[in-house]
């Protein structure tokens, strides 16, 4: 065998190892610590950043790298808000691949990037390999994979295994969200936070500080809050400008598997001038913005998930059909597929299932 046949046993293997996973339950830091084991030698990246993000928006909301010292976050952070770059995650995505080189976006040219000028090439990266990672309608994470300039530019062969990678995985942290089995209980008095224009905190109240905890980076960071509510600040700060934002609010897990939504809005010490300081308020999200997140978590298509959000509400299957104009036959075949991807075998289990990871049974 050749070495390009070498190469391509290499690929299919870490692809087949990337399926294997699905059988494991593992958390998103957990399947990004397997994926850069498979990954790694094959799409012969130097160093890489993994993100989770709010499902619905895309926005990213932490950050994972056991390469990189991230004591310059903060301004990874305010590129990725305000610089209209190439290759950037919401491009990518829109464009509908999930992998996209910066050397393949620019051209031959990444010089023409600001990413690359000011954070890639300054620390001897010559390429960067971002994928996003989609899934039941859904982006639950995405990774950067940069390469040390002698390497040249990805190819086109890695690119394409990454684009095969990011669906897989896509798929793997969407199952990585599925609600807790038993979920802890959680405060409902909101958090704020109160940040300079630096996203350092100035002032919290409520329970802000043990949320902190519960939203922290899996790796350290330059940051004196976790990313998602730097990100949740920087958007207000655009917005404040008039600049076009729809990232509010913004969504994010705690580590024992509850959701929030961060609401930020700027504060202007005189009429008129700079909008630097931000208030960030995190409240825990309510059964609206949830159900949606735990039926896209189990793999239910957007019809299905209409089915099963009218079934919890308690309708019957004549009136799912008259509201979703479908046949009742056809809400049945919803209904069975529905059942399959929970793990349930009747409507009751169905609601009962959604409803107890929002409410948890009292001690």
């Amino acid at each position: 065998m050749g070495l390009r046949g070498t190469r391509r046993a290499a690929a299919r293997a870490a692809i087949e190892g990337l399926r294997e996973l699905s059988a494991q339950r593992l958390t998103s830091s957990q399947l990004f610590r397997r994926a850069d084991e498979l990954l790694r030698p094959v799409l012969e990246f130097d160093a890489v950043c993994w993100h989770t993000t709010d499902p619905a928006t895309g926005l990213v909301n932490s950050v994972q790298s056991d390469d990189l010292s991230l004591g310059e976050f903060q301004d990874a952070v305010h590129l990725e808000v305000w610089a209209d770059d190439l290759a950037t995650f919401p491009k990518i995505r829109r464009s509908g691949l999930h992998a996209e080189t910066l050397s393949r976006a620019s051209r031959g040219a990444p010089q023409h990037s600001v990413r690359f000028r000011e954070q890639i090439s300054r620390h001897g990266f010559g390429d960067e390999l971002r994928a996003v990672f989609d899934a039941a309608g859904g982006m639950w994470g995405c990774a950067a994979f940069m390469r040390a300039a002698d390497r040249g530019p990805y190819p086109a062969q890695q690119r394409e295994l990454a684009d095969t990678a990011a669906r897989l995985l896509g798929q793997l942290l969407r199952a990585s969200h599925l609600p807790p089995d038993e979920p802890a209980h959680t405060d409902p008095t909101p958090a704020v936070f109160l940040l300079d224009r630096h996203n350092r905190p100035r002032a919290l109240s409520g329970p802000a500080e043990e949320l902190l905890a519960r939203l922290a980076d899996p790796s350290p960071t330059s940051l004196r809050v976790p990313t998602a509510i730097a990100m949740a600040a920087e958007h207000a700060r655009r917005a404040a400008h008039g600049l076009p934002t729809s990232h509010v609010p913004v969504r994010i897990r705690t580590h024992d598997g509850h959701w929030y939504l961060l609401h930020a809005a700027t504060l202007r010490e005189t009429a008129g001038g700079d909008a630097d300081e931000v208030t960030v308020v995190a409240t825990p999200a309510s059964p609206a913005h949830v159900i949606p997140l735990h039926l896209a978590a189990y793999g239910l298509t957007a019809r299905e998930q209409e089915v099963a959000l009218l079934l919890i509400r308690g309708a019957d299957t004549r009136e799912v059909a008259q509201q979703l104009a479908m046949t009742p036959y056809t809400v049945q075949d919803h209904l069975k597929s529905v059942f399959t991807k929970t793990g349930v075998t009747r409507r009751q289990e169905l609601t009962a299932r959604i409803m107890l990871a929002l409410n948890p049974p009292p001690d």
